[in-house]
């Protein structure tokens, strides 16, 4: 009780809080390791590891595709990046190639890609960058959807996450018939694969490994450049430790008939060589990969750097609003608190260029008396991310004035 005769001191906390933003840059990786550590790296069970960790690597053996992805995503790392949070779940091979894709895709409960949605409470990391490489390309016939790809779009929204998928590095036709079978926001399709140096080679052997590992890698760079926030594309972008595509496709900036081209036009990412002294080329060397787009249905949200800019926003109302709930009566103060509180992160997003504007609103038609005695209220909110610039359209014409202009200094 309160004393007769003193002071009473009571805390005010219902005030604007600070923006709580997740990590939008942690990979999830399913893939095989049969020689892998049993004890370190259970079966369908998602274990955190740093993707530089040579113990790590060393625990999974040089078979399957998960050691590989690890040292491809460190190859595209920046300066003081010492390696990427990724969460790897180990499958079984199995005695066939569908066979093994079924393993990779799982019950749709708890194994295989769907093992993933437990990485959050088992190891403290939930990824948001997803990938199976080597087993997203594959298809019974050219009408169906590859298991893995469909599995990971299923999953990817519950983990706010995007996957990078490899397609066919066939043909152009493969690659669209396989596209065509995709529709899904959150899935990030490219092609073909790169050609890497096997180091489990004694004499140095090159091989073919899938892009998507070091999709992943420039992603996680991008982010760490600006911050974490993941608002920016990861186009026009330099490929580190491969020495080639395993596949060449013609690009060129100028002409939209191009393979490359019409490969972009389909949604789909590339990796390209850049030629010196070819105008139209995207650099003058090294291996670049070019793609902007998901393969999603919506215009609007076209763009991955902007659908994930999106999932990071509503994860830090998500992660900063809760701590209202239940500690705070509905009043003025706390509906403000509220308003403050977003206006207060999108304010900074827009300082730093990753939206363009924004607003906050209560809406008074979508609150009634009824909802705040219920304890509810509804906010909303309106944000603009910043396009990525693709296109650079220039007008070239004659300038007659200048003739004016000599004709009159002449005359003088």
């Amino acid at each position: 009780m309160p004393p007769t005769f003193g002071l009473t001191i009571q805390t005010i906390d219902n005030e604007t809080r600070p923006a709580v933003w997740g990590d939008m840059s942690v990979i999830g990786l399913v893939g095989t390791a049969p020689d892998a550590v049993a004890a370190t790296f259970p079966i369908d069970t998602p274990v955190s590891v740093n993707s530089s960790d040579a113990a790590a690597i060393a625990a999974l053996g040089d078979a399957g595709t998960l050691a590989d992805a690890l040292r491809m995503i460190t190859a595209q790392l920046g300066e003081f990046q010492a390696g990427a949070r990724v969460v790897i779940v180990r499958v079984t091979e199995g005695v066939d190639e569908e066979a093994t894709l079924a393993n990779v895709a799982g019950d749709g409960v708890s194994t295989g890609v769907s093992a993933l949605l437990e990485a959050g409470p088992l190891t403290g990391f939930t990824p948001r960058l997803l990938a199976a490489p080597g087993f997203t390309s594959q298809q019974d016939a050219p009408e169906t959807a590859n298991v893995v790809v469909a599995q990971l779009s299923a999953v990817a929204p519950r983990l706010l996450a995007h996957a990078v998928v490899d397609g066919p590095t066939t043909t152009f036709a493969a690659a669209q018939a396989w596209r065509e079978t995709i529709n899904s926001d959150r899935i990030i399709p490219v092609v073909p694969g790169a050609r890497i140096l096997d180091v489990t080679s004694e004499v140095g052997a090159i091989i073919d490994a899938p892009l998507s590992p070091a999709i992943l890698g420039v992603a996680v760079r991008r982010d760490f450049e600006f911050g974490g926030r993941p608002f920016h594309s990861w186009a026009n972008q330099p490929i580190y430790g491969i020495v080639g595509p395993s596949r060449p496709i013609p690009f060129s900036l100028t002409d939209g008939d191009t393979e490359g081209q019409e490969l972009l036009a389909a949604n789909i990412g590339i990796l390209t060589r850049g030629e010196m002294g070819v105008d139209g080329g995207i650099s003058d060397g090294g291996f670049m990969y070019i793609g902007t787009d998901n393969a999603g249905d919506d215009e609007l949200w076209r763009f991955y750097n902007v659908t994930r800019g999106r999932d990071f926003i509503h994860l830090m109302a998500l992660k900063t609003l809760r701590t209202y709930l239940g500690r705070f009566n509905i009043t003025g103060q706390t509906i403000q608190a509220i308003l403050n509180t977003l206006n207060m992160a999108l304010r900074d997003l827009q300082s730093t260029g990753d939206i363009l504007g924004y607003q906050v609103r209560f809406l008074e038609d979508q609150n009634s008396p009824e909802d705040l005695r219920a304890g509810r209220i509804s906010v909303q909110f309106l944000a603009e991310e910043s396009p990525v610039l693709r296109r650079i359209d220039i007008q070239s014409g004659r300038y007659r004035a200048a003739l004016d202009g000599l004709i009159s200094e002449l005359a003088a």
